[in-house]
């Protein structure tokens, strides 16, 4: 072949190499998720008549989709966000717990869905919170950073781009006194409509309408960036995603599995080019209900990508899902675990228009003791006035212990307000509610039955695995915690067991229903003082102890006070410091007061707990910190 042809030859060759390539992009919609943080679909006008006007956002909608039963699995930032990025439950990875105290490590054949989208040339962006709790690969993100935009992407490049807005963020109600003396808020707070729960004082209406006038702000940077993408002539091939990254941001929103901590609100922008991918006509609205484990599986799907078969979720949208597969979905599984220093353990589940609440360590009130979420003065006035009496029943049930389990009709109780568990008309539905949690949960199968101090040591490094490898353990230690459920004369026999089993996690939820069941438990009471005395475990000890404490057999602080000094891990000292500020909490006589010199292993989470005993601030909880932290340095120094 003379030298012309081959030239000719290899120009056409890698023509052809380069079309394909440009050509497939080309066919790929773009993706924008605009997140705003912490706030429920409570808060959007189009969501909720007690909501502040969203004009933006409600463009978006006019030429797409609002779902109106879309669902945060977890109401806490890390918790939430790790679910979405992972599309994976998270207490079967292990990243159920806000703060983290380790990363979990996903299986090495596992990657944060904007890897697959990233590996089949998209270009992956992130502007900028992240919070992950599980290991983040090098693969997800071309650029996460506050420099990260879709602009920077190579030409002929389809974008998913992540933008989160703090503007609604927890933190925007972090105000003082003196804002409140002269406040600039626009919204008028005589306007404001209030949850039932909340007490009616100009205090909380004042936070109100301060928090109305944050999510206007979040709706015109929504239309800033919509503006961004139209004069880029981007906007019909791009999918605009609008959600909150879960509930809040008033008092029993974020941090709590009620509606209002996990039912956001969900509007995605259809462009034309690729309406076709969505079963319905632009404008619409649809009852279905998708969840955060849904999100990554659905961008694969709308970007023609396998979705992997180790992920939780389902698509809503894309080739193939009828408008019949979206509205007949009708459930939701929530969790929310330990978030910062306040433990808990709440499984929920939500099947059409009920609501099933699992509490299992519903000893300890919703309204325990949070550092952060006191700094809001509302949370504190609303304490405040629970301490005083002022509070009616439905406003003071934040402060007292809380049912096993709850069942809700949120079509006539959207609040939550109702517990119908205890009502034998409804006793079909709930036995039915909770056999189908119980079973998702033994399934998954659900980490938070081993304590955190546990699951850091032993389980963090290989969560999947480990998982699976304990899968039956699991589902006794649900069964153990159930016992709470029943009577205590048709279960005492298995509460015996339990307490006397080889496993120490049986007898440590033995304890546990023990403490729910309070004063019908009392005949174990004996049994307990023996294990307080001699269990080699110390988190067993603790639970003897706090049952005791409960019931006012015996004083549990000097317990709990040995605990905290002969434990080598700050994580069981988290745990056993929880005891303590709910027996300084609630209705005791105990001296909760703590020598921080014992404390051999502390972090932040630890001293927060110990700066609340103590009655510090958290400045002063940082700088007691940092002045032990540094005399235990210089005597490390001074032994070498």
């Amino acid at each position: 072949m003379n030298p012309s042809k081959l030239l000719t030859l290899t120009c056409f060759l890698l023509i052809c190499a380069v079309i394909p390539k440009f050509s497939i992009a080309e066919e790929r919609p773009n993706f924008l998720w605009i997140m705003s943080e912490d706030n429920s679909k409570h808060y959007l006008k189009m969501f909720d008549d007690a909501g502040a006007e969203t004009p933006n956002i409600q463009k978006l909608a006019d030429h797409g989709l609002t779902f109106r039963r879309a669902f945060s699995n977890a109401p806490v930032c890390s918790v939430a966000r790790t679910t979405l990025i992972t599309s994976v439950y998270a207490p079967r990875l292990g990243t159920q717990f806000h703060r983290r105290i380790k990363v979990a490590t996903m299986p090495n054949d596992w990657k944060m869905f904007p890897a697959y989208l990233r590996a089949a040339g998209y270009y992956t962006t992130n502007h900028t919170k992240k919070d992950y709790n599980a290991n983040e690969t090098d693969d997800v993100w071309d650029n996460s950073s506050p420099k990260a935009h879709w602009q920077n992407r190579p030409a002929g490049s389809s974008f998913f781009h992540v933008q989160t807005y703090a503007d609604s963020h927890e933190s925007s109600l972090h105000f003082r006194q003196t804002w409140v003396d002269n406040p600039d808020n626009i919204t008028d707070p005589s306007t404001i409509q209030l949850a039932p729960y909340h007490p009616d004082t100009p205090l909380f209406r004042l936070t109100y309408a301060r928090y109305h006038d944050r999510i206007k702000t979040i709706d015109q940077k929504v239309g800033k960036l919509i503006e961004q993408l139209t004069e880029e002539g981007q906007l019909e091939n791009t999918f605009v995603v609008y959600f909150g990254d879960h509930g809040g941001v008033l008092p029993r929103g974020k941090g709590y599995a009620n509606e209002s901590g996990l039912h956001v609100p969900l509007v995605i922008r259809v462009p034309e080019k690729w309406k076709h991918l969505t079963p319905f006509d632009l404008g619409s609205s649809t009852n279905g209900f998708v969840e955060f484990v849904d999100f990554g599986p659905t961008m694969l799907k709308l970007a023609g990508v396998d979705v992997p078969t180790h992920m939780d979720g389902t698509p809503f949208l894309g080739k193939g899902v009828s408008a019949n597969d979206i509205d007949a979905r009708d459930e939701t599984l929530g969790y929310a675990d330990r978030m910062d220093e306040k433990y808990d353990l709440v499984r929920t589940l939500r099947r059409g228009k009920w609501k099933y609440i699992r509490n299992y360590q519903a000893i300890y009130p919703d309204g325990h003791q949070n550092n952060y979420r006191y700094i809001n003065l509302a949370w504190s006035q609303w304490r405040e006035l629970s301490k005083a009496g002022k509070l009616n029943e439905t406003q003071n049930a934040f402060f007292k212990a809380k049912p096993a389990e709850q069942l809700f009709d949120i079509s006539i109780d959207p609040h939550e307000t109702k517990n119908l568990a205890a009502q034998p008309e409804h006793r079909t539905k709930l036995l039915e509610m909770r056999s189908s949690l119980v079973r998702r949960l033994k399934d998954m199968p659900d980490l938070s039955f081993f304590p955190e101090s546990h699951l850091v040591q032993e389980a963090l490094d290989t969560p999947i695995a480990f998982g699976q490898e304990h899968k039956a353990q699991i589902a006794r230690l649900i069964d153990t915690a159930d016992l709470a459920l029943e009577p205590v004369e048709s279960v005492a026999t298995k509460i015996s067991a339990a307490l006397a089993s080889n496993d120490r996690f049986e007898r440590y939820w033995a304890l546990m229903t023990c403490s729910v069941h309070g004063e019908n438990a009392r005949q174990f009471a004996a049994t307990a003082k023996q294990l307080v005395a001699n269990d080699e475990d110390l988190l067993v000890r603790l639970r003897a102890a706090e049952f005791l404490g409960q019931i006012k057999e015996m004083d549990p602080v000097p317990t709990i006070r040995q605990i905290v000094a002969n434990s080598n891990s700050s994580t069981v000292n988290l745990i056993a410091l929880q005891t303590l500020v709910h027996f300084k909490d609630g209705d005791f006589d105990y001296d909760t007061s703590i020598d921080t010199s014992t404390v051999k292993h502390f972090d932040e989470q630890v001293f927060r707990r110990i700066g609340y005993l103590d009655g510090l601030s958290q400045s002063q909880i940082k700088k007691r910190m940092r002045e032990i932290a540094q005399k235990r340095k210089k005597k490390r120094k001074s032994k070498q």
